[in-house]
Protein backbone atom coordinates (compact mmCIF):
# COMPACT_ATOMS: atom_id res chain seq x y z
CA UNK A 1 0.00 0.00 0.00
CA UNK A 2 1.05 3.24 -0.80
CA UNK A 3 0.14 6.56 1.08
CA UNK A 4 1.82 10.10 1.59
CA UNK A 5 2.30 12.51 4.38
CA UNK A 6 3.32 15.47 4.35
CA UNK A 7 6.03 17.55 6.08
CA UNK A 8 9.01 20.31 5.33
CA UNK A 9 12.46 21.18 5.53
CA UNK A 10 14.14 24.62 6.28
CA UNK A 11 15.79 26.71 3.77
CA UNK A 12 17.11 29.83 5.20
CA UNK A 13 14.58 31.10 7.45
CA UNK A 14 11.87 30.17 5.44
CA UNK A 15 10.23 26.13 4.66
CA UNK A 16 9.75 24.05 2.00
CA UNK A 17 7.27 21.18 1.58
CA UNK A 18 8.39 17.63 1.28
CA UNK A 19 6.23 14.72 0.32
CA UNK A 20 6.67 11.50 2.44
CA UNK A 21 5.83 8.82 -0.08
CA UNK A 22 5.79 5.21 1.90
CA UNK A 23 5.12 1.74 0.29
CA UNK A 24 4.47 -1.36 1.88
CA UNK A 25 4.90 -4.55 -0.16
CA UNK A 26 5.99 -8.37 0.03
CA UNK A 27 9.48 -8.73 1.42
CA UNK A 28 11.53 -8.04 4.11
CA UNK A 29 13.36 -4.91 3.48
CA UNK A 30 13.73 -0.96 4.68
CA UNK A 31 14.45 1.37 2.01
CA UNK A 32 14.66 5.57 2.29
CA UNK A 33 15.71 7.29 -0.31
CA UNK A 34 15.46 11.18 -1.07
CA UNK A 35 18.58 13.06 -0.26
CA UNK A 36 18.17 12.41 3.79
CA UNK A 37 21.30 12.79 6.22
CA UNK A 38 22.39 10.22 8.40
CA UNK A 39 19.95 11.53 11.62
CA UNK A 40 16.99 10.75 8.86
CA UNK A 41 18.44 7.85 7.65
CA UNK A 42 18.97 6.43 11.79
CA UNK A 43 15.32 7.43 12.71
CA UNK A 44 14.55 3.87 12.22
CA UNK A 45 15.80 3.04 15.32
CA UNK A 46 13.49 5.29 17.02
CA UNK A 47 10.66 4.89 14.80
CA UNK A 48 10.33 1.05 15.39
CA UNK A 49 10.76 1.12 19.07
CA UNK A 50 8.34 4.20 19.48
CA UNK A 51 5.46 2.19 17.37
CA UNK A 52 6.41 -1.00 19.52
CA UNK A 53 6.08 0.39 23.01
CA UNK A 54 3.33 2.76 22.09
CA UNK A 55 1.39 -0.91 21.28
CA UNK A 56 1.02 -0.88 17.26
CA UNK A 57 3.01 -4.17 15.06
CA UNK A 58 6.52 -3.10 13.73
CA UNK A 59 6.22 -3.55 10.44
CA UNK A 60 6.91 -6.99 8.72
CA UNK A 61 7.20 -5.95 5.23
CA UNK A 62 8.95 -4.26 2.11
CA UNK A 63 9.59 -0.88 3.02
CA UNK A 64 10.24 1.89 0.75
CA UNK A 65 10.04 5.89 1.40
CA UNK A 66 11.10 8.73 -0.92
CA UNK A 67 11.44 12.51 0.67
CA UNK A 68 10.48 14.64 -1.92
CA UNK A 69 11.60 16.71 -3.97
CA UNK A 70 15.08 14.58 -3.97
CA UNK A 71 17.37 17.12 -4.99
CA UNK A 72 16.63 18.95 -1.25
CA UNK A 73 18.61 17.78 1.59
CA UNK A 74 16.50 16.17 4.64
CA UNK A 75 18.60 16.89 7.97
CA UNK A 76 17.90 15.98 11.18
CA UNK A 77 15.13 14.04 13.22
CA UNK A 78 11.94 16.32 12.97
CA UNK A 79 11.23 13.90 10.16
CA UNK A 80 10.59 11.25 12.80
CA UNK A 81 7.08 11.90 13.57
CA UNK A 82 5.32 11.98 9.82
CA UNK A 83 7.72 8.71 9.04
CA UNK A 84 6.02 6.72 11.89
CA UNK A 85 2.32 7.79 10.77
CA UNK A 86 3.05 6.79 7.04
CA UNK A 87 4.61 3.37 8.34
CA UNK A 88 1.64 2.97 10.43
CA UNK A 89 -0.81 3.77 7.25
CA UNK A 90 1.25 2.09 4.89
CA UNK A 91 0.53 -1.38 7.08
CA UNK A 92 -3.01 -0.46 7.58
CA UNK A 93 -2.78 -0.09 11.41
CA UNK A 94 -4.80 3.31 10.85
CA UNK A 95 -6.75 4.88 8.11
CA UNK A 96 -4.67 6.99 5.40
CA UNK A 97 -7.96 9.04 4.33
CA UNK A 98 -7.31 12.62 5.40
CA UNK A 99 -3.53 12.42 6.01
CA UNK A 100 -3.08 14.99 3.50
CA UNK A 101 -5.16 17.80 5.84
CA UNK A 102 -2.33 17.87 8.05
CA UNK A 103 1.29 19.03 7.62
CA UNK A 104 3.35 17.06 10.81
CA UNK A 105 6.87 17.17 12.17
CA UNK A 106 8.23 15.85 15.05
CA UNK A 107 11.10 13.99 16.94
CA UNK A 108 10.73 10.75 18.52
CA UNK A 109 11.88 9.23 21.50
CA UNK A 110 12.02 5.30 21.99
CA UNK A 111 9.12 5.46 24.45
CA UNK A 112 6.80 7.36 22.05
CA UNK A 113 7.13 10.72 23.26
CA UNK A 114 7.74 13.75 21.09
CA UNK A 115 10.52 15.98 21.37
CA UNK A 116 10.94 19.86 20.25
CA UNK A 117 11.97 20.66 17.03
CA UNK A 118 13.70 23.77 15.08
CA UNK A 119 11.54 26.31 13.06
CA UNK A 120 8.15 25.41 13.51
CA UNK A 121 7.03 29.09 12.92
CA UNK A 122 8.28 29.19 9.44
CA UNK A 123 7.27 25.64 8.94
CA UNK A 124 3.48 27.06 10.11
CA UNK A 125 3.49 29.97 7.65
CA UNK A 126 4.83 27.35 4.92
CA UNK A 127 1.88 24.60 6.15
CA UNK A 128 -1.10 27.73 5.71
CA UNK A 129 0.34 28.94 2.92
CA UNK A 130 -0.43 25.46 0.52
CA UNK A 131 -3.65 25.34 2.57
CA UNK A 132 -3.26 22.45 4.76
CA UNK A 133 -6.27 22.34 7.12
CA UNK A 134 -3.88 22.05 10.20
CA UNK A 135 -0.47 21.57 11.56
CA UNK A 136 0.67 18.74 14.02
CA UNK A 137 4.15 19.52 16.27
CA UNK A 138 5.40 18.62 19.72
CA UNK A 139 3.53 20.55 22.14
CA UNK A 140 6.29 22.25 23.42
CA UNK A 141 6.40 24.14 19.76
CA UNK A 142 2.51 24.41 19.71
CA UNK A 143 2.82 27.79 20.98
CA UNK A 144 5.21 29.17 18.80
CA UNK A 145 3.71 27.94 15.64
CA UNK A 146 -0.16 28.62 17.12
CA UNK A 147 0.63 32.33 16.23
CA UNK A 148 0.04 32.07 12.73
CA UNK A 149 -3.38 32.78 12.13
CA UNK A 150 -6.23 30.72 9.90
CA UNK A 151 -4.30 27.35 10.70
CA UNK A 152 -5.35 24.56 13.02
CA UNK A 153 -2.42 24.10 15.55
CA UNK A 154 -1.76 20.40 17.70
CA UNK A 155 0.50 20.22 20.08
CA UNK A 156 0.98 16.09 20.73
CA UNK A 157 2.91 14.79 23.60
CA UNK A 158 3.29 11.34 22.13
CA UNK A 159 2.78 9.18 19.28
CA UNK A 160 -0.20 7.46 20.37
CA UNK A 161 -2.18 10.85 20.69
CA UNK A 162 -1.29 11.41 16.74
CA UNK A 163 -2.76 8.37 15.96
CA UNK A 164 -5.89 8.71 18.16
CA UNK A 165 -6.34 12.25 16.56
CA UNK A 166 -6.11 10.80 13.19
CA UNK A 167 -8.48 7.90 13.91
CA UNK A 168 -11.08 10.37 15.04
CA UNK A 169 -10.85 10.60 18.69
CA UNK A 170 -10.64 13.77 20.74
CA UNK A 171 -6.66 13.33 21.65
CA UNK A 172 -5.58 16.89 20.60
CA UNK A 173 -7.04 20.66 20.42
CA UNK A 174 -5.90 23.55 18.54
CA UNK A 175 -4.03 25.73 20.53
CA UNK A 176 -5.55 29.09 20.69
CA UNK A 177 -2.83 31.90 21.01
CA UNK A 178 -3.84 35.80 21.10
CA UNK A 179 -0.72 36.91 18.71
CA UNK A 180 -1.65 40.65 19.38
CA UNK A 181 -1.89 39.94 23.03
CA UNK A 182 0.65 38.03 23.90
CA UNK A 183 2.90 40.23 21.97
CA UNK A 184 1.59 43.74 23.38
CA UNK A 185 1.89 42.15 26.94
CA UNK A 186 5.79 41.69 26.75
CA UNK A 187 6.53 45.10 25.26
CA UNK A 188 8.08 46.58 28.25
CA UNK A 189 9.60 43.48 29.86
CA UNK A 190 13.53 45.21 30.55
CA UNK A 191 15.56 43.46 33.15
CA UNK A 192 18.12 46.57 32.87
CA UNK A 193 17.31 50.21 33.21
CA UNK A 194 19.46 53.62 32.61
CA UNK A 195 18.16 54.74 36.02
CA UNK A 196 20.58 52.47 37.09
CA UNK A 197 23.74 54.30 35.62
CA UNK A 198 24.92 57.57 37.64
CA UNK A 199 27.20 59.39 36.09
CA UNK A 200 28.62 59.50 32.09
CA UNK A 201 26.13 61.51 30.74
CA UNK A 202 27.92 62.44 27.83
CA UNK A 203 27.95 58.59 26.64
CA UNK A 204 23.83 58.44 27.54
CA UNK A 205 23.63 60.94 25.41
CA UNK A 206 25.58 59.47 22.75
CA UNK A 207 23.20 56.32 23.12
CA UNK A 208 20.20 57.72 22.77
CA UNK A 209 21.33 59.70 19.43
CA UNK A 210 22.84 55.71 18.40
CA UNK A 211 19.11 54.42 19.19
CA UNK A 212 16.57 57.62 17.59
CA UNK A 213 18.74 57.23 14.09
CA UNK A 214 19.88 53.42 14.46
CA UNK A 215 23.73 54.50 14.03
CA UNK A 216 26.57 52.43 14.76
CA UNK A 217 28.41 53.41 18.16
CA UNK A 218 31.95 52.10 19.39
CA UNK A 219 32.72 53.19 22.86
CA UNK A 220 36.63 53.53 23.76
CA UNK A 221 37.74 53.87 27.75
CA UNK A 222 40.08 52.13 30.74
CA UNK A 223 38.71 48.78 32.51
CA UNK A 224 35.60 49.73 34.29
CA UNK A 225 34.12 52.91 33.36
CA UNK A 226 30.62 50.99 32.63
CA UNK A 227 30.95 50.63 29.02
CA UNK A 228 29.27 46.98 28.16
CA UNK A 229 26.95 48.10 31.53
CA UNK A 230 25.94 50.78 29.22
CA UNK A 231 25.55 49.31 26.16
CA UNK A 232 23.26 46.09 28.13
CA UNK A 233 20.98 49.06 28.22
CA UNK A 234 20.70 50.18 25.21
CA UNK A 235 17.47 47.98 23.69
CA UNK A 236 15.42 49.68 26.59
CA UNK A 237 15.40 52.39 25.16
CA UNK A 238 15.29 51.52 21.18
CA UNK A 239 11.72 51.84 19.78
CA UNK A 240 9.21 48.76 20.20
CA UNK A 241 9.14 46.03 17.63
CA UNK A 242 6.29 46.08 15.54
CA UNK A 243 4.30 43.23 15.04
CA UNK A 244 5.75 42.39 11.55
CA UNK A 245 9.85 42.69 13.45
CA UNK A 246 8.67 40.54 15.89
CA UNK A 247 7.31 37.39 13.45
CA UNK A 248 10.71 38.16 11.43
CA UNK A 249 12.71 37.69 14.29
CA UNK A 250 10.65 34.98 15.82
CA UNK A 251 11.63 33.22 12.77
CA UNK A 252 15.07 33.34 12.79
CA UNK A 253 15.49 32.68 16.43
CA UNK A 254 13.00 29.56 15.51
CA UNK A 255 15.22 28.06 12.90
CA UNK A 256 18.13 28.34 15.22
CA UNK A 257 16.54 26.25 18.27
CA UNK A 258 17.13 29.10 20.29
CA UNK A 259 13.49 29.69 21.44
CA UNK A 260 12.89 29.45 24.97
CA UNK A 261 9.92 27.64 26.54
CA UNK A 262 6.56 28.98 26.79
CA UNK A 263 7.52 32.05 24.77
CA UNK A 264 5.63 32.68 21.21
CA UNK A 265 6.50 35.61 19.89
CA UNK A 266 10.37 37.77 20.71
CA UNK A 267 8.86 41.08 21.94
CA UNK A 268 12.00 42.64 23.09
CA UNK A 269 15.03 43.62 20.39
CA UNK A 270 17.32 41.33 20.70
CA UNK A 271 20.84 41.41 21.97
CA UNK A 272 23.71 39.46 21.03
CA UNK A 273 27.00 39.51 22.92
CA UNK A 274 29.13 36.79 21.58
CA UNK A 275 32.91 36.10 22.99
CA UNK A 276 35.66 37.63 21.11
CA UNK A 277 36.89 33.86 20.03
CA UNK A 278 33.95 33.46 17.64
CA UNK A 279 35.14 32.11 14.55
CA UNK A 280 33.47 33.29 11.08
CA UNK A 281 31.05 31.26 10.50
CA UNK A 282 29.34 31.25 13.87
CA UNK A 283 29.40 34.79 12.92
CA UNK A 284 27.62 35.17 9.61
CA UNK A 285 25.85 31.93 9.70
CA UNK A 286 26.03 28.77 7.58
CA UNK A 287 28.09 25.33 7.98
CA UNK A 288 27.68 22.19 7.26
CA UNK A 289 24.10 21.94 8.30
CA UNK A 290 22.81 26.17 7.60
CA UNK A 291 22.07 28.10 10.38
CA UNK A 292 21.61 31.57 11.07
CA UNK A 293 24.97 33.65 12.33
CA UNK A 294 25.30 35.81 15.43
CA UNK A 295 24.68 39.30 12.77
CA UNK A 296 21.71 37.46 11.59
CA UNK A 297 20.20 36.80 15.71
CA UNK A 298 20.54 40.18 16.44
CA UNK A 299 18.71 41.10 13.45
CA UNK A 300 16.42 43.84 14.65
CA UNK A 301 18.32 44.37 17.53
CA UNK A 302 21.54 45.16 18.85
CA UNK A 303 25.16 43.31 18.13
CA UNK A 304 27.31 44.28 20.95
CA UNK A 305 31.40 42.98 20.67
CA UNK A 306 33.29 43.67 23.61
CA UNK A 307 37.38 44.41 23.48
CA UNK A 308 36.84 45.15 19.90
CA UNK A 309 40.42 44.45 19.15
CA UNK A 310 40.28 41.04 20.30
CA UNK A 311 38.43 39.96 17.63
CA UNK A 312 40.17 37.53 15.31
CA UNK A 313 40.73 40.67 12.36
CA UNK A 314 38.87 38.24 9.46
CA UNK A 315 35.85 37.58 11.89
CA UNK A 316 35.50 41.73 12.03
CA UNK A 317 36.25 42.04 8.24
CA UNK A 318 32.89 39.96 7.60
CA UNK A 319 30.77 42.30 9.09
CA UNK A 320 31.35 45.26 6.77
CA UNK A 321 29.43 43.89 3.38
CA UNK A 322 26.43 43.11 6.14
CA UNK A 323 26.56 46.22 7.82
CA UNK A 324 25.72 48.13 4.55
CA UNK A 325 23.38 45.49 3.27
CA UNK A 326 21.31 44.40 6.17
CA UNK A 327 21.28 40.98 4.29
CA UNK A 328 24.09 38.34 4.42
CA UNK A 329 24.21 35.47 1.81
CA UNK A 330 26.11 32.27 2.00
CA UNK A 331 26.71 30.32 -0.66
CA UNK A 332 28.20 27.07 -0.66
CA UNK A 333 28.55 24.20 -3.15
CA UNK A 334 25.27 22.69 -2.46
CA UNK A 335 23.44 25.47 -1.38
CA UNK A 336 22.52 29.50 -1.09
CA UNK A 337 20.98 30.54 1.47
CA UNK A 338 20.19 34.25 2.60
CA UNK A 339 19.55 35.17 6.26
CA UNK A 340 18.63 39.03 7.30
CA UNK A 341 21.29 40.54 8.87
CA UNK A 342 19.57 44.39 9.99
CA UNK A 343 21.33 45.16 13.25
CA UNK A 344 22.76 48.10 15.04
CA UNK A 345 26.84 47.62 15.80
CA UNK A 346 27.50 48.25 19.02
CA UNK A 347 31.50 47.83 20.25
CA UNK A 348 33.57 48.60 23.18
CA UNK A 349 37.32 48.97 23.37
CA UNK A 350 40.30 49.89 25.59
CA UNK A 351 42.23 52.64 24.45
CA UNK A 352 45.92 50.64 24.48
CA UNK A 353 47.00 47.32 25.83
CA UNK A 354 47.58 48.37 29.82
CA UNK A 355 44.08 50.33 29.06
CA UNK A 356 44.97 53.47 30.78
CA UNK A 357 45.63 55.55 27.67
CA UNK A 358 44.29 59.41 28.36
CA UNK A 359 43.05 58.18 31.67
CA UNK A 360 42.93 61.45 34.10
CA UNK A 361 44.22 59.83 36.72
CA UNK A 362 46.59 56.92 35.99
CA UNK A 363 49.70 56.77 33.98
CA UNK A 364 50.00 54.50 30.53
CA UNK A 365 52.67 52.12 30.86
CA UNK A 366 52.27 51.77 26.68
CA UNK A 367 54.67 53.30 23.85
CA UNK A 368 53.26 55.08 21.17
CA UNK A 369 53.47 52.78 18.97
CA UNK A 370 51.94 49.89 21.24
CA UNK A 371 48.94 52.25 21.34
CA UNK A 372 49.29 52.57 17.36
CA UNK A 373 49.74 49.04 16.89
CA UNK A 374 46.33 48.26 19.37
CA UNK A 375 44.13 50.87 17.40
CA UNK A 376 44.63 49.73 14.29
CA UNK A 377 43.63 46.19 15.23
CA UNK A 378 40.35 47.20 14.06
CA UNK A 379 40.97 48.14 10.46
CA UNK A 380 39.76 51.39 8.96
CA UNK A 381 36.84 50.02 6.63
CA UNK A 382 35.02 48.96 9.50
CA UNK A 383 35.55 52.34 11.58
CA UNK A 384 33.80 53.79 8.53
CA UNK A 385 31.09 52.29 9.16
CA UNK A 386 30.79 53.20 12.79
CA UNK A 387 29.28 56.36 13.06
CA UNK A 388 29.51 57.55 16.70
CA UNK A 389 32.93 56.98 18.40
CA UNK A 390 32.60 58.02 22.09
CA UNK A 391 35.46 58.19 24.57
CA UNK A 392 34.59 57.20 28.12
CA UNK A 393 36.68 58.35 31.06
CA UNK A 394 35.96 56.71 35.01
CA UNK A 395 33.27 58.21 36.91
CA UNK A 396 34.11 60.09 40.20
CA UNK A 397 33.61 58.96 43.31
CA UNK A 398 30.62 61.53 43.92
CA UNK A 399 29.04 60.65 41.14
CA UNK A 400 28.78 57.43 42.15
CA UNK A 401 28.05 57.92 45.78
CA UNK A 402 25.32 60.42 44.69
CA UNK A 403 21.68 60.22 45.42
CA UNK A 404 20.27 62.66 42.71
CA UNK A 405 18.05 60.96 39.94
CA UNK A 406 18.87 60.00 37.28
CA UNK A 407 16.71 60.00 34.01
CA UNK A 408 15.25 56.34 33.76
CA UNK A 409 15.22 54.45 30.37
CA UNK A 410 11.40 54.99 29.47
CA UNK A 411 12.02 58.89 29.49
CA UNK A 412 14.58 58.59 27.11
CA UNK A 413 12.73 56.07 25.11
CA UNK A 414 9.93 58.87 24.61
CA UNK A 415 12.56 60.86 22.43
CA UNK A 416 13.28 57.73 20.68
CA UNK A 417 10.19 56.97 19.75
CA UNK A 418 9.38 60.64 18.61
CA UNK A 419 12.66 61.07 16.45
CA UNK A 420 11.70 57.43 14.83
CA UNK A 421 8.11 58.93 14.18
CA UNK A 422 9.72 61.68 12.04
CA UNK A 423 12.07 59.77 10.41
CA UNK A 424 9.34 56.89 9.05
CA UNK A 425 7.58 59.92 7.80
CA UNK A 426 10.26 61.09 5.55
CA UNK A 427 11.33 57.85 4.30
CA UNK A 428 7.83 56.51 3.48
CA UNK A 429 8.80 56.60 0.13
CA UNK A 430 12.48 55.41 -0.04
CA UNK A 431 12.62 51.78 0.24
CA UNK A 432 14.56 49.90 2.15
CA UNK A 433 15.74 53.14 4.24
CA UNK A 434 13.74 53.37 7.59
CA UNK A 435 16.20 55.48 10.07
CA UNK A 436 18.87 58.55 9.44
CA UNK A 437 21.99 55.98 9.64
CA UNK A 438 20.52 54.25 6.63
CA UNK A 439 20.75 57.35 4.53
CA UNK A 440 22.75 57.21 0.98
CA UNK A 441 24.50 60.41 -0.81
CA UNK A 442 21.53 61.71 -2.60
CA UNK A 443 19.20 61.44 0.94
CA UNK A 444 21.58 63.80 2.57
CA UNK A 445 21.96 66.19 -0.40
CA UNK A 446 17.85 66.57 0.50
CA UNK A 447 18.06 65.98 4.45
CA UNK A 448 20.47 66.92 5.56
CA UNK A 449 22.61 69.89 3.48
CA UNK A 450 24.65 71.93 6.49
CA UNK A 451 23.71 75.77 6.05
CA UNK A 452 26.88 78.60 5.72
CA UNK A 453 27.40 78.60 9.13
CA UNK A 454 27.53 74.91 9.45
CA UNK A 455 29.95 74.40 6.81
CA UNK A 456 32.57 76.70 8.06
CA UNK A 457 32.21 74.84 11.64
CA UNK A 458 32.64 71.72 10.10
CA UNK A 459 35.30 72.75 7.89
CA UNK A 460 37.32 74.42 10.67
CA UNK A 461 36.84 71.16 12.83
CA UNK A 462 38.49 68.85 9.85
CA UNK A 463 41.32 70.83 9.60
CA UNK A 464 41.82 72.00 13.35
CA UNK A 465 40.96 68.50 14.65
CA UNK A 466 42.81 66.47 11.56
CA UNK A 467 39.21 64.54 11.03
CA UNK A 468 39.89 62.28 8.08
CA UNK A 469 37.41 63.17 5.07
CA UNK A 470 35.72 59.97 5.37
CA UNK A 471 33.91 61.53 8.77
CA UNK A 472 32.05 64.04 6.60
CA UNK A 473 29.22 61.93 5.43
CA UNK A 474 28.71 60.39 9.09
CA UNK A 475 28.76 63.54 11.19
CA UNK A 476 25.95 65.14 8.92
CA UNK A 477 24.05 61.44 9.20
CA UNK A 478 24.84 62.45 13.22
CA UNK A 479 24.05 65.77 12.83
CA UNK A 480 20.68 64.66 10.91
CA UNK A 481 19.62 62.77 13.95
CA UNK A 482 20.76 65.48 16.33
CA UNK A 483 18.18 67.58 14.90
CA UNK A 484 15.06 65.36 14.88
CA UNK A 485 15.89 64.56 18.72
CA UNK A 486 15.58 68.83 19.13
CA UNK A 487 12.55 68.53 16.70
CA UNK A 488 13.52 71.11 14.34
CA UNK A 489 13.67 70.74 10.78
CA UNK A 490 16.96 72.25 9.84
CA UNK A 491 20.57 71.40 10.71
CA UNK A 492 21.63 74.21 13.44
CA UNK A 493 25.42 74.86 13.64
CA UNK A 494 25.02 73.54 17.29
CA UNK A 495 23.96 70.01 16.22
CA UNK A 496 27.26 69.76 13.68
CA UNK A 497 29.26 71.08 16.30
CA UNK A 498 27.54 67.84 18.87
CA UNK A 499 27.81 65.67 16.06
CA UNK A 500 31.60 66.08 15.54
CA UNK A 501 32.26 65.82 19.08
CA UNK A 502 31.71 61.86 18.35
CA UNK A 503 34.61 61.24 16.23
CA UNK A 504 36.92 60.97 19.03
CA UNK A 505 38.83 58.08 17.07
CA UNK A 506 39.12 60.37 13.65
CA UNK A 507 41.56 62.41 15.39
CA UNK A 508 45.18 62.39 15.17
CA UNK A 509 46.37 61.77 18.70
CA UNK A 510 44.63 59.00 18.48
CA UNK A 511 47.14 57.29 15.55
CA UNK A 512 45.00 56.31 13.30
CA UNK A 513 45.61 55.17 9.91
Amino acid sequence: MLVKIYAAALQGISAIPVTIEVSSTKGIQYLLVGLADAAVKESHERIFSAIQVSGYKVPRSRIVINMAPADIRKEGSAYDLPLAVGLLAATEQIESAGLDRFMMMGELSLDGTLQPVKGALPIAIKAREDGYEGLIVPVQNAGEAGVVNNLKVYGARTLTEVVEFLLGKPSLEPVCIDTRREFYERLQAFDCDFAEVRGQENVKRALEIAAAGGHNLIMVGPPGSGKSMMAKRLPSILPPLTLQESLETTKIHSVAGKMSRNTSLISCRPFRAPHHTISNVAMVGGGTFPQPGEISLAHNGVLFLDELPEFNRSVLEVLRQPLEDRVIHVSRSRFSVEYPAGFMLIASMNPCPCGYYNHPDRDCLCAPSQVQKYMNRVSGPLLDRIDIQIEIVPVPFDKIAGDEPVESSEEVRKRVIRARAVQEERYRDCIGIHCNAQMNNRLLKIYATPDKESLVRLRNAMERLHISARAYHRILRVARTISDLAGTERIEPSHISEAIMYRNLDREGWGMS
